[in-house]
């Protein structure tokens, strides 16, 4: 049987030297899965694009799935910057405001490395050691339900645990197809409507009965 590669780093760089020489092997490592492809990511490859050698590769990283963990790793710091700034920045808007927020900054999350983000997402295979890799964080539904916790004299919904799952899966489906699949036909005008019809979307669906019998008293 063969022998399932380690997706840990063989030990953390804390010179700054050391740490220049991660942040190559790292950055060359996403240049060749973007350019190449995953099955070209070659540890020798990898060393070489970075201008490294094989046995510096080896000091930090035992395989090549250990640096595209990394590369995972990096990216999700990433995109986690982004939702947190924007879930900041909605505390104590209204519901529907807030919610547009957080629509707007997964678009914006999902165009950092749109390339890179597509192949970390759909092209690496899911199995053996990168089986458990994510490159959308389940830190995200943990920031959502604690905004939800937040908001709840506007909610409609009782089961925030679900309700995080369900809001933060579909925001996310809608903005990695929007940005990854239809760039090209989306035009900027269409991105900011698909924001205010996904927002909607998700409000509505966040506020319920509630939402539905406000409406009522207004027509009433």
């Amino acid at each position: 049987m063969a022998r399932k590669p380690v997706t840990r780093p063989r030990k953390i760089a804390t010179q700054a030297r050391s740490r220049a020489t991660v942040d190559h092997l790292i950055e060359a490592t996403a240049r060749i899965l973007v350019k190449e492809g995953f099955d070209k990511a070659s540890t020798n490859r990898i060393a070489e694009v970075a201008g490294v050698s094989i046995g510096s590769l080896y000091q930090y990283f035992p395989s090549k799935e250990a640096l595209v963990a990394a590369v995972i790793e990096r990216h999700q710091q990433q995109l986690m910057q982004t939702v947190r700034s924007a879930l900041d920045r909605a505390s104590g808007q209204p519901l529907g405001q807030a919610v547009r927020s957080f629509v707007a900054a997964a678009v914006q999350a999902h165009r950092l490395d749109p390339r890179l983000h597509h192949v970390l997402a759909e092209q690496i295979p899911r199995v053996g050691p990168l089986e458990k890799l994510e490159t959308f964080s389940r830190e995200n539904f943990t920031l959502f339900r604690a905004f939800l916790e937040g908001t709840r004299d506007e909610l409609g919904v009782d089961d925030l645990e679900l309700a995080s799952f369900v809001c933060v899966t579909t925001i996310e489906a809608l903005t990695h197809n929007a940005v990854l699949h239809h760039a090209k036909v989306l035009t900027e005008d269409r991105m900011a409507a698909l924001i205010e019809d996904g927002a909607r979307l998700v409000t509505g669906y966040l506020q319920g009965q509630r939402g539905s019998r406000r409406r009522r008293a207004r027509v009433d």
